[in-house]
């Protein structure tokens, strides 16, 4: 873990513009009607109906997603009663992992008050902003008074993350941990190092979801909770033992099957580890020292299954594991509490995403292969991105069925894709592609079976329901690295296109291919030997219809594929050079930019097929095409070089195609901004017209392009799309993640549905 020094945390606070969050307008504020709708005399209107309807509120204001973190500075993280002003840089921390996780917009408000009665009527005066209020770093006992008053009297949720946060994610931790160990909650012995607020709200949860209150020992800084001692506060008379027998956290950790600490660094000793029963759970949550190391739990003895507060360590309880999505969840559904239902709930979906598959974007964050549901994994990460959905639903769902809900979610599924897209997970364009692939999965071709991540695509695209997946490779390797990756191949067909009994199948497809090229210098002794290569192979499974489309290019270089695939596939009637596209999904809408991969200088005959091919698939994908042809000129301006080739193009594209929108040269400035390009260019085909369609005038510049949007911005990218081949041959590259691979599959697909409706006299482009 990379160490933080005073330096960096103070720089980093301090750089740029002070503090880690902003306010940013959501409505137009350009024009002077934006500001007369915003403010007067337009803002009254809202306010009239919020007066009528107070309910009205979520529907014209930004309540409806707003939380307030509040704070008095009287616990602030480890460093104690530092003030309201100096736990400012955490409440504000606070808001930004809301923002970052779930979507929520937060206001953070440091209270300068530490009477309790004059902090809760500070709270319930400001309320009426809120959809949810996160009471954040204060102490106890004072905060379970705080919290209890302001439920009971507020309307919307309210929750002390420090008590409940912790006490979900260790909560659905436990679960999972006494899985591992093959105990049960009601039967083991718990000791609790800590006696506030965390230790409080943990011990309670463990409670509510089968522990007894026999079999749990809680200490304070002052040994043993016994229900002898005087002076005990509500909360400790709670968990206060009857038994005489054990005053030290020594005493009492013998024998127990788990230990709790929020207390204090190093208190736990290696020998008290091996004091516990066997198959020890450890949670050490203090922080930034927990009460024992990992290094020494783990070699105190073999069979400890550790968590700490730590991400340098497996199974870090985090708090950012919990709260936005409660939050999110709570929000959604107007929810007037967060009650024990919705926090049950949220530990259950907890739990239970562990011992689901585990996202690569997952495994690429912490540099493993695979984590699988054990002894180093039982808490899901928090860069999980599953966990919006899956937390957010249980917790709405419960907040419905206990009856806290003012709004009713009826379609789960319209839910669960509006959090992934307020995620950026998803879009509508990459939703449609994989539910029009299910409609018809085709036998897809994975040309490199043995490469980890075309493996997991592979797999992903089975249990998708988008294709039945072939993999070429040797099957024994193959099978070894599902089984080193936790994969199922059920359902998945290896062929080992160099094994012997793919003899006849190689000698066939020679001949066909020989046959094919006859005039072209082929014979079949060569085009026997390319049969060992998997791009004529698995082309060649395409071109016979023993497939219906091909993934290929983690592993070969493009000019190979190429050749292979027009040798093999050839180009469409029609054209004399066929391209790629990339899809960019941003917030500012989607675009298609080609051509991204194959032709380098494409001269004025190669740029009008990629314009014609750009067409058609921007059609393909339900989009009508608005085509921008860029140059470093506009419209004439240079008559020679790029310009001039680019400018002949568009001359040539506007005779033929007379309904097109197209236009060019021009450069891209002018092509992104319709105000600047109608003012400029009034003459424009262009006019009035949003374009969605970039066609660059080399190689260099789209493939560049893309990938600066890319690298500069949220927007999300599909492809490279093939245009132009006479069957589905798709390609990859060595960049490719899982995710982009299973995206190519599902277009690969519907290119093969396409393809097979032409040859039935359907066209479809």
């Amino acid at each position: 873990m990379v160490k933080i020094t005073k330096e960096a945390a103070l720089l980093y606070h301090s750089q740029g513009k002070p503090g880690k969050i902003e306010v940013v307008p959501t409505k137009p504020y350009s024009t002077q009607t934006d500001l007369s709708l915003a403010y007067s005399p337009g803002v009254a209107e809202p306010c009239l109906e919020i007066e009528k309807n107070p309910q009205a509120a979520y529907d014209y204001t930004a309540k409806g997603n707003l939380v307030a973190v509040i704070s008095n500075g009287t616990a602030v993280l480890g460093l104690g009663d530092i003030g309201a002003l100096s736990g400012k840089p955490v409440m504000e921390g606070k808001g930004l992992l809301f923002k970052i996780y779930a979507g929520i917009d937060v206001f953070d408000i440091e209270v300068n008050e530490k009477d309790p009665e004059k902090f809760i009527e500070a709270v319930k005066a400001i309320a009426p902003t809120f959809g949810g209020i996160n009471l954040e770093d204060i102490k106890a006992p004072e905060c379970f008074e705080i919290e209890q008053r302001l439920k009971e009297e507020l309307d919307i949720p309210v929750m002390h993350d420090d008590q409940h946060g912790t006490a979900i994610i260790s909560s659905a931790g436990l679960l999972n941990a006494l899985e591992v160990a093959g105990k049960k909650i009601e039967e083991v012995k718990i000791v609790v190092n800590g006696a506030g607020a965390s230790a409080t709200s943990c011990t309670k949860l463990y409670v509510a979801l089968g522990a007894r209150k026999e079999n749990i020992l809680m200490l304070d800084s002052k040994g043993v909770i016994t229900s002898d001692r005087p002076n005990l506060t509500e909360s400790k008379k709670f968990f206060a033992t009857d038994r005489r027998d054990v005053h030290t956290l020594d005493e009492a950790i013998k024998g127990a099957d788990v230990f709790l600490g929020l207390s204090k660094g190093n208190v736990l000793t290696q020998d008290m580890v091996r004091s516990m029963a066997d198959k020890p759970i450890v949670f050490a949550l203090a922080n930034p020292i927990p009460e024992i190391s990992y290094e020494d739990a783990m070699a105190s003895r073999p069979d400890v299954l550790m968590s700490t507060g730590r991400s340098d360590y497996p199974n870090q309880i985090n708090n950012v594991i919990g709260f936005p999505y409660i939050f999110r969840g709570a929000l959604d559904t107007q929810a007037k509490a967060i009650n024990e239902e919705m926090k049950l709930a949220a530990v259950r979906a907890i739990a239970a995403l562990a011992k689901q598959p585990v996202p690569d974007v997952v495994n690429e964050a912490y540099h493993v292969n695979n984590f699988t549901f054990g002894p180093e994994y039982f808490i899901p990460k928090p860069v999980d991105p599953r966990l919006i959905t899956e937390v957010s639903m249980a917790v709405a769902k419960a907040a419905i069925e206990s009856g806290v809900a003012r709004k009713v979610i009826t379609d789960w599924d319209a839910y669960k894709n509006h959090l992934r897209e307020l995620m950026g997970q998803e879009n509508k364009l990459t939703r449609q592609l994989y539910e029009t692939a299910r409609r018809d999965p085709q036998r897809v071709v994975f040309a490199e079976g043995i490469h980890p991540n075309m493996l997991k695509a592979a797999v992903e695209a089975k249990a998708e329901g988008i294709c039945h997946p072939i993999l070429l490779g040797n099957e024994e390797r193959i099978v070894k690295l599902a089984k080193d990756l936790d994969l199922s191949l059920e359902g998945i067909e290896i062929i080992n296109l160099r094994h012997d009994k793919e003899a006849e199948r190689r000698e066939r497809y020679a001949h066909i291919l020989a046959e094919k090229r006859a005039r072209e210098g082929a014979n079949f002794q060569e085009a026997n030997d390319k049969m060992f290569e998997r791009n004529y192979f698995g082309m060649m499974m395409v071109e016979t219809g023993e497939a219906d489309a091909f993934i290929t290019g983690l592993y070969t270089k493009y000019s190979n594929t190429i050749k292979v695939a027009k040798e093999v596939i050839g180009i469409r009637d029609g054209y004399k050079h066929f391209g790629t596209m990339h899809i960019l999904n941003s917030k500012k809408g989607t675009y298609f930019v080609a051509d991204t991969l194959i032709n380098r200088h494409p001269d004025t005959g190669t740029l009008i097929d990629i314009a014609r091919l750009s067409c058609d698939t921007v059609k393909f994908f339900n989009h009508t095409p608005v085509m921008a042809m860029l140059s470093y000129s506009n419209f004439g301006a240079d008559a020679e070089g790029s310009p001039a080739i680019v400018h002949a193009a568009v001359d040539y594209m506007q005779k033929e195609c007379p309904d097109l929108a197209i236009d060019g040269e021009m450069q891209v400035n002018f092509a992104m901004d319709k105000k600047l390009r109608d003012e400029k260019y009034p003459f424009t085909r262009l006019k009035g017209l949003d374009v969605n369609t970039l066609v660059f005038p080399n190689l260099s510049s789209a493939n560049s392009g893309y990938k600066l949007i890319q690298a500069m911005s949220e927007t999300e990218v599909i492809g490279p799309i093939q245009m132009g081949l006479n069957k589905p041959i798709h390609f990859t590259d060595i960049e490719s993640s899982v995710r982009d691979i299973v995206n190519i599959t599902a277009i690969a697909v519907i290119d093969a549905i396409v393809d097979k409706k032409k040859k039935c006299g359907n066209p479809y482009r």
